[in-house]
């Protein structure tokens, strides 16, 4: 199903103004030249990964689908143009009727990437391609990063679930964008009711400090959440006195109590005190959650203590240090003529400063060695070699401008779980480090 024609309140009518203007221009000045319908090629992929990350996590592709279906110049944008003198009248009636009908390939949502792995490939003319380049790039870069700051969590947590709790921290709408993105890199669930609305993400909460403080007593207000929600509920237990709080939790809910959390202090001390009261105390079941400006490395330090889940926000929202991954929108390969027959001819940016790309359609496929384990991302714009032809990473997305890969998003997070297992163990340390495995070119150039 396209949520988008759900008409949600987190939606907009269209995608078309997510682009900067300098797009608009060059299409006003290809129109003009004859040179906007060439058959052209355009990658999307990053020339390094964040410092110290071993790996990167594709996220935003189903959101990026749904931005091309949407993607429609209707009156009110078109005014906007033609009242701010933008484009020309020829330019409007061109975009009037704009669709996108060229073709999508990508790595598949949830995949890991390197260092010049061709994420997506967008085909058509230079026209209806150069136009998207602002909102993929916008879509890709956001989700990406929150994914991959959720992997590292979630690899950090082992087997201990993670809720996302970001949305107070990032602006309403980035914040559906970036649950999305968490349940993608491993998250199990979020406080959001908009993400949980439009993604079907699973959604939690009870109660925050202002609940105990309203009420005149701790015990009142632990009595009505219970009386409320019931003894499987959590409760909140550091607004005051930790170990009095538990006390008390566990004399209004029972043994049955279903958690406690703890939103700050020194979490790992505090931790084994509330474990081991509320197993004095006959709450054997009760479960611990931990909240307060977590990220992978706090996660990781609290692998030894008695936690059952951790909930996250701000740290997982601004993706942990890295809020995008630098990915690019790049032209490299276009015909040499509008004739649709036209040969295709590699172009690349040759400037200084780290910023060159590499010309050519490219194919990508993922090298294993004998155990199965991934050893390198080999890139190429030559014929596939035959012992990579079952290993190739890119996908048909979208198809003559019809989506043909849309999925259900338990099955994007699914992959990622499989995708970052067959990488080599060094993958989830968390200390810095190089790409956990080399980006290598069959013509000879390489990289790390």
């Amino acid at each position: 199903m396209n949520t988008a024609d759900l008409g949600l309140p987190v939606d907009v009518p269209s995608t078309a103004l997510f682009t900067d203007q300098y797009e608009l221009t060059m299409l006003r000045a290809a129109l003009q030249a004859g040179t906007a319908e060439r058959r052209s090629v355009f990658e999307v992929f990053t020339r390094r990964l964040p410092n110290g990350r071993r790996y990167g996590v594709v996220a935003g592709t189903g959101r990026v689908l749904d931005a091309v279906e949407n993607f429609r110049f209707d009156e009110g944008v078109l005014g906007f143009l033609r009242e701010r003198g933008i484009v020309d009248e020829e330019t409007l009636d061109w975009l009037a009727g704009y669709r996108f009908s060229g073709d999508i390939w990508g790595y598949p949502e949830g995949e890991v990437y390197f260092p010049g792995s061709p994420i997506m490939r967008v085909e058509g003319s230079f026209a209806e391609c150069v136009l998207l380049e602002t909102v993929i790039l916008s879509i890709l870069n956001h989700d990406s990063a929150i994914a991959a700051a959720a992997s590292r969590m979630s690899s950090a947590a082992g087997e201990r679930p993670l809720i996302e709790m970001g949305a107070r921290r990032t602006h309403e709408l980035a914040a559906v964008a970036a649950s999305r993105a968490a349940y993608v890199g491993g998250f199990s669930t979020t406080s959001d009711l908009a993400a949980g609305f439009r993604y079907g993400i699973p959604t939690v909460g009870t109660s925050a400090h202002a609940f105990t403080l309203l009420h005149d007593r701790e015990r009142d207000a632990f009595q009505a959440q219970v009386n409320s929600l019931g003894r499987g509920t959590t409760l909140l237990v550091d607004t005051y006195d930790v170990a009095e709080a538990v006390r008390t939790a566990v004399e209004v809910a029972g043994p049955e109590l279903g958690a406690v959390r703890i939103d700050s202090g020194d979490l790992l001390l505090v931790a084994h005190r509330v474990r081991q009261q509320l197993d004095e105390l006959g709450a054997r079941d009760t479960r611990i959650i931990v909240t307060s400006d977590l990220d992978e490395y706090a996660i990781a330090s609290l692998a030894a203590a008695p936690v059952d889940a951790y909930g996250v926000g701000t740290q997982l929202v601004t993706g942990s240090g890295h809020p995008t991954c630098s990915m690019v929108y790049k032209l490299v390969a276009r015909a040499e003529s509008a004739d649709p027959s036209a040969p295709l001819v590699p172009v690349a940016k040759k400037s200084t400063g780290g910023k060159t790309s590499i010309g050519g359609r490219k194919w990508a496929a993922r090298r294993v060695d004998a155990y199965g384990v991934a050893e390198a991302e080999v890139i190429g714009t030559e014929a596939v070699p035959a012992e990579l032809a079952d290993r190739q990473l890119l996908v048909e997305l979208v198809k003559g401008g019809e989506v043909v890969a849309r999925e259900p998003l338990d099955a994007v997070r699914d992959r990622h779980i499989a995708a970052r297992a067959g990488l080599p163990l060094s993958a989830t340390q968390l200390s810095r480090g190089e790409p956990v495995i080399p980006t290598e070119y069959p013509s000879g150039r390489s990289g790390s």
